[in-house]
Formats: structure tokens, C-alpha cells, sequence
């Protein structure tokens, strides 16, 4: 005997021939609302919906932003002592399967599902997730069992309704913790609204492309976050806000600046704007800027690149600590002043950034993206040439003209001149008094 339960559902199932039998309380005439969609009739004890909402705050309660991959800070600082490891390195073979493997997703407060293979998300799906009196519990789990054709019984009458257009299970079954499973549905308006007891329902055409591309032991976390942030593959930051639909979340704007810190956008979004889209709420997404990691030498710097309607701004007091330069702001002027130059600079959110086309003035350094990364590198002083002269004598006119050494050379040629006619003067003037002795 094989149990293959909805949730919050009793019976068992019966496997015979190959078809799965249900026992799963879905309604069968009542055509769901947002308000009031259900896939059972049976509704649980409040000791039932008492416990699911309770896992269900505690596990929302105890969820962190999750920022990009990063190293960690404390291994970098105090890295642990060498330890005499005898086990084998995973074969490249095994770490590349590793990297393939697939996990399935659940954001019950986005209402979708995404599959993961490795870290890029392949498959996003629109689900229908437990209502708020029988939410569909967070946690981690797996896919334990999967069924084609499942038949649905009645607990209530014992009818059974076998695979087809009438089954309230549609077509696949997929189980991931007793009594709760993935799985199709003959009510497809549901989808995109909180609708059963617990159960994920799918689109048909949905449940069966993800039936195809698991397995048994896939692994199925299920989380409730209002607060979405991704980065996409050409870099830029977009973030989403959903409703609370469970009413466990209740959002800041100092919440979603955490959110936004951990891609390091936090401060190109205004507190203003942040305000604004979660009394929206409507799980569209906002396109933030994009991202880059910073090198200065070699060196990553804490902050990164930013990329913002066409312009680079770079983290200024970063580069100045890089570069050794002594850096002061003007907030009358906007401007940044350093030791060797001063530029246009931005405050954002208190934090100085200046544009890239500025580091060579402020900190005698360039830059420019290389696979990803912004690298910068100190820039040479430039030596300034001598003018070119052809053979004709004359000057070359693409060339710069310094004037300060002719400017010295006509006035030694002025003085000489001066000194000159004062000496033939003084010689006249004495030839004449000779003259004036003689006559």
C-alpha cells in the first residue's frame, strides 16, 4: 500500500495497475475566488491551522537576506590552522555533476516556482499555494515520490474520480513531505492565487515539463520572502516586492536597504522610492543599476562599481585609501578635492562615489571592465614632449608648443640688447668729450 496524500488530508491510496489512487478532499463544483479557493472541502482543526501558521512565522522570523556569494570575512581575517585531511578530492567528473544538479524552489509569498540547475535558474512557474488558514509550511524537503494519472477519492463519500479532465489532481503527483505534494489541477483560474490546504498546485502543462525534468530526491525548499533581489546575467540588479499574503512579513525600508546592501545597489535606490514600492506591493520588477566587483592593483575593494543610466561611479574614499591620497568634500560645490586634483563628485545615501572618467584627476588612476570586474591600475604621469620642428625649420602644428623657454629667451635677448647700446652710448659719450678737450 502506497500513501499518497493531499495535505491536511486522511486515507490512503491505493495502488493498483500502475494508477495511483488519491484520497484528497478537492471540491468539485465550487469554481475558486481569490477570497475563498480551496483544493479540499474538509478544512483542518484549529489545532492544525494554529500549528502551520506558528512553524510558518517562526521560519519567516529566522530567515536572513541572502546576499551574492561572497567569501567570508572572518575565514579571511583568522584562517583555520591546517588540518592532515586523508580524504580524496572529488573527481572533476563528480564536481561538474555536482554543479548540474538540479533543486526546486518555492516562494510562497511570490506565489512561483523556480528550478535550479546548479545556481542558474532554468524553469519559473506560477503556483497555487496553500490559503492563509492552511498555508503551505516553509521549510527543506524532497521530492519522495512521483505518480502519473493520480485518482482522486472522496473521503467524504468514498467516490473516486479517476485521471482526467474532472481529477483535481490533473495529471502528475509529486510528493515532497507526507501529506503535501506538487501536483496538476482541472481549476487552472487558481493558479496565482492562496488556494489549498497546503498542496502546490500547477498549470498541467506545467507540472508535467517539471514531472520530466526531476527526480526522486530532488530537493524542494520552500521559503516565504516579500523581498526578492537578483542579478542578471548581463549585471544588473533588479528587485521585487510581493504582498503578505500570510501576514507574516511586515516590511521597513531599512529591510529592503538590507536586501539591497547585499548586491551593493543599497545606496542608488532612494528611501523615497523604496517607500513607494512596498505600499505597492505588486511584485513587479525594478531595474536598480549594474554591478561590478573593484580592483584597484590587484586589490578588491569593499565597494564595488556601479553602473547607473550609462554612468560609472566608483566608491571615492575607497580609491583615495588605494591610491594613499588625502580626499575632502566640498558639499556646497559637490565637488571632491584631493591632493592632486579636483572633480565632480555624488553623495549617496552619505557614501562619496565620483565618475570614472574623474579617478584619473583625483587619483592618477584608469580603469575598465575586464570579464566582469572593473580593474583599475595607477596611470604614468605624462611627460610632456618637446615640439617637433620639420626640416624646413618650421614647427610642427599637431604638436603642443610650450612658450615659457622662448618667453626666457627673448628676455635675456631684451637685456643683452639694453646692455649693448649702453655701452656703445657711454662710448660715444666719451668720444665726444674727448673732442670737446681737443677742439
Amino acid at each position: 500500500m502506497l500513501k499518497n496524500i493531499c495535505a491536511g488530508l486522511v486515507g490512503a491510496a491505493l495502488l493498483t495497475g500502475g494508477v495511483s489512487s488519491y484520497v484528497a478532499a478537492e471540491p468539485t463544483d465550487h469554481v475558486p475566488t481569490f477570497a475563498d479557493m480551496s483544493v479540499q472541502i474538509k478544512e483542518p482543526t484549529m489545532e492544525e491551522k494554529a500549528a502551520a501558521v506558528a512553524a510558518g512565522q517562526a521560519a519567516v522570523a529566522a530567515q536572513q537576506p541572502k546576499a551574492e556569494p561572497e567569501e567570508s570575512t572572518a575565514a579571511q581575517a583568522a584562517p583555520a590552522p591546517a588540518v592532515e585531511n586523508k580524504q580524496e578530492k572529488p573527481a572533476p567528473a563528480e564536481t561538474e555533476k555536482k554543479s548540474l544538479e538540479k533543486k526546486i524552489s518555492i516562494n510562497l509569498a511570490a506565489r512561483s516556482l523556480a528550478l535550479f540547475e546548479g545556481n542558474k535558474k532554468i524553469r519559473l512557474y506560477p503556483i497555487g499555494p496553500g490559503k492563509a488558514s492552511t498555508p503551505t509550511p516553509v521549510g527543506y524537503y524532497k521530492i519522495r515520490s512521483k505518480d502519473y494519472n493520480p485518482t482522486w477519492t472522496d473521503p467524504s463519500t468514498g467516490r473516486s474520480i479517476a485521471s482526467g479532465p474532472d481529477c483535481p489532481l490533473g495529471y502528475r503527483w509529486m510528493e515532497i513531505q507526507g501529506n503535501y505534494g506538487i501536483h496538476g489541477t482541472n481549476r487552472p483560474n487558481s493558479i496565482g492565487h492562496y488556494v489549498s490546504n497546503g498542496c502546490i498546485r500547477m498549470h498541467e502543462k506545467d507540472v508535467e515539463a517539471l514531472f520530466d525534468m526531476v527526480k526522486i530526491g530532488t530537493p524542494v525548499e520552500i521559503t516565504y520572502n516579500r523581498v526578492v533581489v537578483e542579478k542578471l546575467d548581463d549585471n544588473t540588479v533588479v528587485y521585487y516586492i510581493y504582498p503578505d499574503g500570510y501576514g507574516w512579513q511586515n516590511l521597513s525600508v531599512e529591510d529592503v536597504n538590507k536586501w539591497l546592501a547585499g548586491y551593493g545597489v543599497a545606496n542608488f535606490v532612494s528611501n523615497e522610492d523604496i517607500e513607494a514600492k512596498i505600499n505597492a506591493s505588486d511584485g513587479e520588477p525594478t531595474y536598480v543599476a549594474k554591478v561590478y566587483p573593484l580592483y584597484v592593483n590587484g586589490e578588491k575593494m569593499k565597494n564595488k562599481a556601479v553602473e547607473q543610466d550609462g554612468v560609472m561611479y566608483l566608491p571615492a574614499i575607497d580609491l583615495a585609501d588605494a591610491a594613499h591620497v588625502n580626499l575632502g568634500w566640498d558639499s556646497t560645490t559637490q565637488k571632491l578635492i584631493s591632493t592632486l586634483g579636483t572633480a565632480p563628485g555624488v553623495d549617496k545615501k552619505d557614501v562619496l562615489y565620483c565618475k570614472a572618467e574623474d579617478a584619473k584627476t583625483l587619483f592618477k588612476l584608469g580603469g575598465a571592465l575586464d570579464n566582469n570586474n572593473y580593474v583599475m591600475k595607477f596611470v604614468p604621469v605624462e611627460k610632456q614632449e618637446p615640439a617637433k620642428v620639420d626640416q624646413d625649420g618650421k614647427i610642427d602644428a599637431t604638436q603642443k608648443i610650450d612658450h615659457s623657454a622662448d618667453k626666457s629667451e627673448v628676455k635675456n635677448d631684451a637685456k643683452a640688447e639694453v646692455k649693448t647700446e649702453s655701452k656703445a652710448e657711454a662710448k660715444v659719450g666719451t668720444k665726444q668729450s674727448k673732442d670737446k678737450k681737443t677742439k
